[in-house]
């Protein structure tokens, strides 16, 4: 054996390259435990809870920061298998995995991406269901629920209406690892239907249900991002599933296409300030093994492009006259604000995603005249970076006034009797064509 050889392979760490088959739970964790094992410089793994039959909701972070938050640097997630029998979004996020870690000082835009961002993956949020499924099948099975027999995208608080439902132990762990992080952009991946559907997911008529959709005051933002992973999948175009709805290139609005109540998609944007989208990626929930590598070889390219938007914007941090980072401080576009108004972090840092143009910042302390402050977002961002703008805020006194005087969203119903609150709810030629759309074609629901 040549020597230089085996030297350089005791230096470099080394994975058991990933198979495109499918991984059972034990399976799963073996692989995810090798790869914080011999990539421990940019990895970092964790439970962040157990299914209802204790099984780990494992999270892989992978970054050059992996166990902690440093300043400046965003957090992503991808989550996968929230319906059991919807596999193979679990298995594209183990292959993610392994291509990050593997390409990480051999490929530049890896290398750069891996350096700037936390990027936390979910392989199954549901491991219960997927253990369950005896028969894989297209279109349904008995996977799809968790161990209670509970959806899981239906399971979280709802905005618009009461959503009653006993909270599963998935979605309470979902809900408590959001409140650790300073997420900021993330995506779930299902199957049964290949596009990108955007919030909302459910509605009322402030938010344009009246035309067959809901949208957020962040529309503009939700659009390109769902036509960023659609738009680099060659199958997310035209009607590719048999008796499915004909996405216009490939991307939805998630009411359009059908209202959901409880979805995590609009919880996450709304209680956790963290843009989120669903991506259908198969036609079929549970294909076979052979079609596996189509599917990593049409979304890898997606998968890594929709990660580097986390990087769209505007990111800082707020300070006093002291120099003392401000948590807890309202900071928002002036003409979109969100029901649950976005904050800073516990180190004074804020995250808005916004395309390039001209915006007011208004910042805003309980108690104190706003402060408002202009940012041009540049058409080309820097690369791996939003834009940085930190604030200086005319203020003094004592942060914990700050925090005891803005206490958490409360998880009820938000936006009952709520007025338009943006040009964005009214129709346009694109909407109309896709309510026409909906109004001829019934579909099942996924």
């Amino acid at each position: 054996m040549d020597f230089a050889c085996l030297w350089l392979g005791v230096l470099l760490p080394v994975v058991a390259t990933l198979d495109f088959s499918y991984h059972h739970q034990e399976e799963m964790e073996e692989f995810l435990k090798n790869v914080a094992q011999n990539y421990s410089s940019i990895t970092h793994l964790h439970s962040i809870g157990k299914s209802v039959k204790g099984r780990n909701l494992w999270v892989l972070v992978v970054g050059r920061s992996p166990k902690e938050h440093k300043i400046g640097i965003p957090e992503f997630k991808y989550v996968a298998n929230m319906h059991g029998d919807e596999t193979v979004g679990r298995e594209l996020l183990l292959h993610l995995i392994e291509y990050l870690v593997t390409n990480d000082g051999k490929d530049l835009e890896i290398t750069n991406l891996i350096n700037s961002t936390r990027i936390h993956i979910m392989p199954s949020m549901n491991p219960d269901g997927f253990e369950a499924v005896k028969k894989p099948d297209c279109f349904y099975s008995n996977g799809r629920e968790n161990g209670n027999f509970y959806d899981l995208n239906r399971n979280f608080p709802d905005a618009f209406e009461f959503n009653n439902v006993s909270r599963q132990p998935e979605t309470v762990a979902i809900m408590e690892w959001l409140k650790t992080e300073t997420f900021v952009l993330s995506a779930n991946l299902h199957g049964g239907a290949l596009v990108a559907s955007y919030p909302f997911d459910n509605g009322v008529p402030a938010t344009g249900t009246v035309h067959s959709r809901s949208l957020t005051p962040d529309d503009d933002v939700f659009q390109y991002l769902a036509n960023t992973y659609a738009s680099r999948n060659p199958n997310m175009k035209g009607d590719q599933c048999k008796n499915k709805m004909n996405f216009p290139n490939g991307i939805t609005n998630g009411y359009s296409w059908y209202p959901l109540k409880g979805g995590m998609q609009d919880y996450n944007y709304i209680w956790a300030q963290c843009f989120e989208i669903t991506l259908e990626l198969s036609c079929c929930k549970y294909p076979r093994e052979e079609k596996l590598p189509s599917f990593w070889n049409l979304n890898k390219a997606s998968l890594i492009e929709y990660i580097k938007e986390v990087h769209l914007g505007v990111k800082g941090q707020v300070f006093d006259q002291s120099g003392n980072p401000l948590p807890n401080v309202i900071v928002e576009v002036q003409d979109r604000k969100h029901i649950c108004p976005y904050k800073t972090n516990k180190f004074g840092e804020y995250y808005l995603l916004l395309l390039p143009g001209s915006y007011t910042l208004n910042v805003t302390v309980p108690g104190h005249n706003p402060h408002l402050t202009k940012v041009i977002i540049p058409k080309k961002s820097q690369d791996f970076s939003a834009l940085k703008k930190d604030i200086l805020f005319p203020f003094r006194g004592q942060l914990d006034s700050i925090t005891v005087s803005n206490p958490p969203c409360p998880t009820i119903p938000l936006y009952r009797n709520l007025p338009s609150h943006s040009a964005a709810t009214k129709p346009s030629l694109f909407l109309f064509l896709v309510t026409l759309f909906h109004v001829l074609f019934k579909y099942s629901k996924m």
